[in-house]
């Protein structure tokens, strides 16, 4: 399982401004004062006549300033905060708010609010306040913190510093930077389930779990709803009080037949013990399975990263090249689950479920088969309709459908867009520096007949290896 554990970069004004003068400065306290200093030693030896008080303070002076501009600088170069499930460490310059104890438990935390002006484009006024019982506090500028860490800092706050006091005002802050960073805008999750429901369902008993629902005897806490679809939700949980974990939750209407509830249930737990027999290092594990009060649970391992669709719309498009690195990966994961035997189909391959971790490394996540589960038990297909091949709508996934969710993933990493559902995608049609080799693979692999794809992961493989020896003899023939 996977802990929690993040480094922030949070530079501050105070630190920036001191980086810079610091900086600004070097050549005289590192370079001229030294020399000065040797210059006057020399002058002590030479000249006997000279008051040695006055000596010995001007030589203690010149000792002084550069070990402390040393200080200074090392002070304001230290910007990380750093954040576990034991508690924060802040930087060097939050000691004197901090009563000079910068490192901190959850349990002193007492209070974090933020202050902000409703938009999560931040004023510079906006900020997170955190005050700890034993004394001190902590002001961090919105502005200053990445978007992603603050995401995830706000996170870590709601799991362990759950004995602090949260505010409404803070709840709404992180519901709104939530699905800011999911690309939502001011939809909220609760919203996006009842939107959900209405267009796939006339009517459903069916409830997410509240923050704070215990499972499994209570070694399974809720922490926070992500995501919902149809009868099924996603949550981010704690197991043990420790370990983060990943939460997929599937219901069968009451409506349905005793006969659909067992066929779906026998589906469900077949497939989830295959998917707990997967070992790759790109693929999220499966940790768990079980059932309680009629539900359906996966447990799955939580990974810490940032899923393709948040990047893409934080930072635009990548180029060609990181994408077709990351197309690599995507291709060197579905070789591996189709080469089991019998092959795994993932059934829900998009933007929103390959998560990218510092190293570079993308990770699947979230398995489909909570999603195939409640189809099977109501005709109903769930899952993200522009990413679904013709023949998976039809409810008969094969290993070409993942192949089709791919090519669809690629469309929306060259244009920032999702593709239009059950339709032959063309980048360029919307970018049109997308390059003729990357175009014309997304349209074969989105082709709307089985046969007319690739086979396999494996030739994949090799058309993206061809794409890139190409892309690297055009880059090298326009250097010459």
């Amino acid at each position: 399982m996977a802990e929690f554990e993040l480094e922030i970069k949070y530079k501050s004004l105070p630190a920036r401004l001191g980086v810079a003068i610091m900086g600004l400065s070097m050549p005289v306290w590192a370079l001229f004062v030294p020399f000065l200093l040797g210059q006057f030693i020399q002058l002590v030896f030479k000249s006997s006549g000279l008051n040695p008080w006055l000596c010995l303070t001007v030589i203690v002076t010149l000792l002084i300033l550069p070990m402390a501009a040393i200080i200074v600088s090392a002070i304001c170069e230290d910007d990380r905060i750093l954040v576990s499930k034991e508690g924060l460490a802040f930087p060097l310059l939050f000691l004197p708010g901090l009563v000079f104890r910068r490192e901190r438990l959850w349990a002193d935390l007492q209070f974090a609010g933020v202050r902000w002006s409703s938009t999560v484009s931040f004023a510079p006024a906006d900020l997170l306040c955190l005050y700890f019982r034993s004394g001190g506090k902590v002001y961090l500028h919105l502005k200053q913190v990445p978007r992603a860490d603050l995401e995830k800092l706000l996170l870590a706050i709601e799991v362990w510093g759950s004995s602090c006091k949260r505010p409404p005002e803070l709840v709404d802050f992180q519901n709104a930077l939530a699905n800011d960073n999911k690309g939502i805008s001011n939809l909220s999750y609760t919203q996006m389930w009842e939107e959900e429901l209405r267009h796939r369902f006339s009517s459903t008993a069916f409830v997410p779990l509240e923050p704070g629902h215990h499972l499994q005897d209570g070694s399974l806490q809720v922490v926070r709803q992500l995501a919902f679809g149809g009868l099924s939700a996603i949550y981010l949980a704690q197991s043990r009080g420790k370990e983060l974990v990943v939460l997929k939750e599937a219901v069968v209407p009451s409506g349905a037949d005793e006969q659909s509830k067992a066929k779906a249930a026998e589906l469900f737990a077949r497939e989830a013990q295959l998917l707990a027999k997967m070992h790759h290092p790109q693929i999220a594990r499966v940790l768990d399975h079980f059932a309680e009060e009629r539900r359906n649970y996966l447990v799955l391992e939580y990974i810490d990263g940032q899923d393709l669709r948040q990047l893409v719309k934080q930072n635009g498009l990548p180029g060609e090249e990181t994408v077709l690195d990351w197309a690599e990966q995507i291709a060197a994961i579905m070789q591996y689950l189709h080469s089991q035997t019998p092959p795994v189909i993932h059934r829900d391959l998009t933007p929103d479920n390959l998560v990218l971790k510092d190293d570079g490394k993308l990770i699947l996540i979230d398995f489909g088969a909570a999603n195939e589960f409640v189809g099977t038990a109501t005709g109903t297909l769930v899952g993200k309709q522009s990413y679904i091949a013709p023949e998976q709508f039809r409810g008969k996934a094969v290993v070409q459908s993942d192949i089709y969710s791919f090519g669809c993933t690629l469309f929306y990493l060259l244009t920032g867009a999702d593709p239009e559902a059950l339709s032959v995608s063309s980048p360029r049609s919307l970018v049109a520096t997308v390059g003729a080799d990357l175009d014309h693979l997304v349209a074969r692999l989105t082709a709307l007949e089985v046969e007319d794809r690739p086979t396999s992961a494996e030739q994949i493989s090799s058309i993206l290896t061809e794409i890139r020896a190409a892309h690297s003899t055009a880059v090298s023939q326009s250097a010459v």
